[in-house]
């Protein structure tokens, strides 16, 4: 449940930090006096997006604060562990929601950063709230089959589940079918193309990195005859009289030296025998170097040719014999397609009614899941109405059967019939407004049973009802209580009484001149001075109070039986 809000610096609310508990708890007072502000609120706490209009004149942000208190096996652990958020199911969720006058908006969850999605995600499982227009949307025929899919719960989720991976591969099985049947004429002429291409890089019989290699060999080759004398010339020096030959004769005149002064000398004599052997070794390598040296003008010439038709084919398919190798196993893949097109597509016709045939047995599952799940919803629902003050009232879910689609081929409608003898139509046609919010009352009346959401928030949605539908309305939000926790917001003092908590919201002036929204709960002499009221309007006399005292004993007594 929600345990505590706190908010600060929101519209013209400036700072209030309001305590709730278990049960049915309702906000009540005049006429923009700020009610509508708790409840947005709550949805921003729940991700509903925000705006810097939220923000209070001459403030630079906003905050709301809320504190849930929720059971071990609740599902939104789950959800926050899969998003990474840390928390400890024995403690309780701390949600806070910051609103920048010039910036975004920040979110943290038990004081971890959260995007708005994640919050958003966790906030579905916090949260729900119905605003006055929020009957509306059972005018949307394409919601119904999410309801009554929702209704019917893991009897269809598993069955659902496996359509829908059959379903994306009949789909990507079907664009892959009209590609080749929407190859225009263009590509057919490219097939041409392509296979002038494929012969000319065949032809060349290509090796990953020969160029690289051709142009090495071209270069010893084009500069053989110089290689060869720069070599000779090099070993020459390095094994004649003015190489080791001098070396030779400079290591043997300082040995003659050595017996007179070792401890200078010999270090000398031994690098210069280091460097003999080296220079030595270095000749011998110049000399094979220069033996080793090929003078072949044909395989030049040969080379020459190569390395022009290698260049040919880099202009036209790409900059390395490798980027031409991948180009020719693009349009290879390519042509092949092309060339198979025909046979292809019958291969894919084939699998796409095998995959349909398929498909249509699993619709024809979930239809039968669905028209059994639509009975038993459909009683619910009229049960349910019945305890609204629609007590002839036929409903029914329609189920028709269409083109399979993503929830495979059914089309769902709810219809109403709330004068006995009348067909049951669609609610468009005939539900007013103050039916329609019944109708969406003994919606969530049900859907609180599955959904397990903690908090539910009803915003006027008993506006356009009153006498004794208001009253069973009133009724219906306080056994619904005994599931989550309720929040109403009402002028109608028949749901005032029955909550169990009651929250008067004022607007007043404060001595700055500056309009601020106060929330405190009232206690049982308050109350009465609060539904008296509701009941009287401006003036409130003996009567009305004494109206608004027995309507709290009946209430109680109601909610007691």
């Amino acid at each position: 449940m929600l345990q505590e809000l706190s908010i600060h610096n929101l519209a013209v609310i400036e700072q209030i930090t309001v305590r709730f508990y278990n049960g049915f708890h309702v906000l009540t007072g005049e006429t923009g006096a700020g009610k509508s502000i708790v409840i947005d609120a709550l949805g921003l706490v729940a991700g509903n997006r925000g705006s810097t209009d939220m923000v209070r004149h001459g403030c630079d942000r906003a905050d709301v604060e809320a504190v849930f208190d929720l059971p071990y096996d609740h599902p939104v652990w789950n959800t926050l562990a899969q998003l990474g958020v840390q928390a400890n199911r024995e403690e309780g969720l701390l949600i806070r929601r910051e609103l920048l006058l010039h910036g975004k908006s920040h979110a943290r969850i038990n004081g971890q950063s959260v995007t708005l999605t994640m919050l958003r995600e966790v906030g579905e499982h916090l949260v729900n709230i119905h605003g006055q227009h929020e009957p509306q949307s059972l005018l949307r025929s394409e919601r119904h089959l999410e309801w009554l899919d929702q209704y019917a719960g893991d009897s269809l989720n598993a069955i659902k589940e496996a359509y829908r991976e059959k379903y994306e591969r009949y789909q990507q099985l079907v664009r892959e079918r009209k590609e080749l049947e929407d190859t225009s004429r263009q590509q057919m002429q490219m097939l041409d193309m392509y296979r002038y291409q494929l012969e000319e890089i065949a032809a060349a019989k290509l090796k990953p990195g020969e160029d690289e290699t051709l142009q090495e060999e071209r270069s010893k080759l084009a500069y053989a005859e110089k290689l060869a004398e720069s070599a000779s010339e090099a070993y020459e020096l390095v094994y004649g009289s003015k190489g080791l030959a001098a070396l030779s004769r400079a290591i043997t005149r300082l040995q003659d030296i050595v017996k007179y002064d070792t401890a200078t000398i010999q270090p000398i004599v031994d690098q210069l025998q280091s460097a003999y052997y080296n220079a030595e070794d270095a000749a011998f390598q110049l000399r094979d170097y220069r033996d080793s040296i090929e003078f072949n003008p044909d395989r030049l010439a040969r080379i020459e040719l190569r390395l022009d038709l290698l260049h040919g084919l880099k202009r036209k398919y790409g900059e390395t014999v490798g980027d031409i190798i991948a180009y020719k196993n693009k349009i290879q893949a390519e042509t092949e397609k092309l060339d198979n097109r025909e046979e292809k597509l019958k291969e894919l016709e084939t699998q796409e009614r095998k995959l349909r045939s398929e498909l249509a047995e699993q619709a024809a599952a979930l239809s039968a899941v669905r028209k059994d799940a639509a009975k038993v919803l459909s009683r619910a629902i009229e049960t349910e109405l019945k305890e609204l003050q629609m007590e002839r009232t036929v409903f029914e879910v329609s189920l028709e059967s269409g083109d399979l689609g993503p929830n495979g081929a059914d089309t769902a409608e709810f219809l109403l019939s709330p004068n006995p003898g009348e067909p049951p139509k669609a609610l468009s046609k005939i539900a007013s407004g103050g039916e329609m919010s019944r109708v969406m009352l003994a919606l969530k009346a049900i859907f609180a049973r599955i959904d397990q959401i903690p908090v539910l928030v009803f915003d006027e949605v008993d506006t356009g009802v009153s006498g004794r539908a208001a009253q069973a309305i009133a009724e219906k939000m306080s056994r619904l209580a005994g599931q989550c926790q309720v929040f109403a917001i009402t002028h109608l003092p028949q749901v005032a009484c029955m909550a169990d908590r009651q929250y008067e919201i004022r607007k007043q002036v404060t001595p700055d001149g500056r309009t601020s929204t106060s929330v405190r709960e009232l206690a049982e002499k308050d109350r009465v001075e609060e539904l008296a009221r509701m009941l009287g309007g401006v003036e409130v006399t003996e009567k009305t109070r004494h109206h608004a005292q027995e309507m709290l004993v009946l209430a109680n007594r109601q909610k007691n039986a």
